[in-house]
């Protein structure tokens, strides 16, 4: 084993590795270590710190689901946008959890949310079901504000897909467009322009969300299909 793997097992919970195995059905449990997120958070600063890093971020693939997160939390401090790009489009295919995508967030794209959108329609556009994934969270977390355009919702509803966790996270998506960005989106569930399921997943979520007003809220279950 190498000395990071090492080090991994040496902060496990077998508590929380029980809890990891039953969140992520997608993942093997033999690959599941469990360590939780601040022991992970705080161990890739140290191997940034410690210039260790960039070696792991080479090793790619990975044994261990950990070591996936822990490469995620790596990257989370890149500040620079173009290798934060370069180094997440390398790591996107062996992403096998929607826990993985969902860590994912460079300090990079924060700065520079601008410059993301040709890389979020190619992601949109993989045949790779956590890539789309992460796409869609990208244009959740940075462009339901100022950065926001209608066609934004377009893209999300023209996904076409069979993947839960791609479907789950359109659903999320459109719920917080919901939270932020009524009109257009109300617009979309009116005319019945997704999928049943993700159509009534985006009320679901919609209508449980402290953030959509008691009056969206009792329009939203009108518009739920059976």
């Amino acid at each position: 084993m190498t000395e990071i793997q090492n080090r991994l097992f040496e902060l496990q919970d077998q508590k929380y590795r029980d809890l990891t195995v039953k969140l992520n059905p997608s993942i093997a449990p033999d690959t599941i270590i469990g360590v939780r997120l601040p022991q992970l958070r705080a161990y890739a600063k140290e191997l940034i710190k410690g210039g260790l890093s960039e070696d792991f971020l080479s090793s790619l693939p990975h044994k261990y689901f950990d070591e996936n997160m822990l490469h995620a939390l790596i990257l989370c401090e890149e500040k620079d946008f173009e290798k934060a790009v370069q180094e997440i489009e390398r790591f996107l295919p062996y992403a096998d959890s929607w826990a993985i995508t969902d860590t994912l967030s460079p300090k990079a794209f924060a700065k520079h949310p601008d410059r993301l959108p040709p890389y979020i329609e190619k992601w949109l556009d993989s045949d790779l079901p956590y890539t789309v994934r992460f796409g869609i969270l990208c244009l959740m977390k940075y462009f339901l504000g100022g950065l926001f355009e209608e066609r934004h919702l377009d893209m999300v509803c023209d996904i076409q897909s069979e993947e839960y966790y791609v479907n789950m996270m359109r659903a999320w998506y459109l719920a917080t467009a919901l939270a932020k960005q009524y009109p257009p989106t109300v617009k979309l569930l009116e005319e019945n322009r997704l999928d049943r399921w993700t159509h009534n997943k985006t009320i679901q979520k919609a209508v449980e969300s402290y953030r959509v007003t008691d009056e969206h809220k009792t329009y939203l279950k009108t518009l739920k299909r059976k």
